[in-house]
């Protein structure tokens, strides 16, 4: 693997700031890829010290002209715009940096082949989103993705697939084990809940139990099933509103995975 960061070290914000020889690394969030120059709001010089008043109006209209100049003509603007929506949509998700440059590169290669005509710019940025989402193995439904966006989970669903078509993007289906640790975490359950959920998801899958079912349902009814056998007793109720999943999908894939995998004085144990 290469290393792409400094060949020097620091061992403080100080020496960090001495040593260091360039700007940023670019960026596929940001238009131009954060290439041009920033003019900070703060009236305060490169060491930090108070710009005089009387040059604050010519750092006004210097930060003004900045601005303009930055964004120029309709493209760049519609690009700028997808990026902040992009970015929006990813805090709501609580989506980590990585997800975020996949999912502009997703977004500025529709832009490059035109599909963008005809379409929602919100809905083009969603399916981008959910693309990069499955991408990077950090999965998001698209009920979730279709919540924090201004569309309807019908046309990211729509979208995506044209992208997925005319980009020649080729994901493999979702596993249930992807939405362990997010929904485990978001439970409160214990580390060795989850390793178990992913044990019972593993011979689910070895045994063809899973093809045809929705991978949150598999998963919420794995850390269900683990969580009676562990002792740490979660509600199906509970279970279901953080996976997005109804009681009866839940009570359903239970009794498929514990009769298949003949579970059933484990779990009679465990109550």
């Amino acid at each position: 693997m290469v290393d792409m960061g400094p060949e020097w070290r620091a061992f403080d914000h100080e020496q960090r700031d001495k040593r260091t020889r360039v700007g940023a690394p670019i960026t596929y969030t940001i238009h131009d890829k954060g290439l041009s120059t920033m003019i900070d709001w703060r009236n305060k010089d490169i060491y930090g010290r108070d710009i005089p008043a009387r040059n604050r109006a010519q750092w006004y209209r210097l930060r003004k002209w900045q601005r303009k100049i930055r964004i120029s003509g309709a493209t760049e603007r519609n690009l700028a715009f997808a990026l902040s929506e992009l970015d929006r949509d990813s805090s709501r998700l609580g989506l980590p940096r990585s997800v975020r440059e996949a999912a502009s590169v997703v977004y500025r290669s529709a832009v490059d082949n035109k599909l963008i005509r005809g379409r929602s710019i919100e809905g083009v940025v969603a399916a981008s989103l959910y693309a990069a989402c499955r991408r990077c193995s950090v999965p998001r439904t698209l009920d979730e993705i279709a919540e924090v966006s201004r569309v309807t989970k019908k046309e990211v669903g729509r979208t995506y697939r044209f992208l997925a078509r005319e980009l020649d993007i080729k994901l493999p289906p979702t596993s249930p084990v992807d939405y362990v640790p997010r929904f485990s975490s978001e439970l409160g359950l214990p580390g060795e809940v989850q390793s178990r959920a992913i044990e019972i998801i593993d011979q689910a899958m070895e045994k063809g139990l899973t093809s045809g079912r929705g991978p949150t349902g598999v998963a919420a009814a794995a850390l269900y099933i683990a969580s009676v056998l562990l002792g740490v007793r979660k509600t199906q109720r509970d279970v279901a509103e953080i996976a997005g999943v109804t009681e009866v999908t839940i009570r359903n894939r239970y009794k498929e995975l514990t009769e298949e995998l003949d579970m059933g004085g484990s779990l009679l144990s465990g109550l």
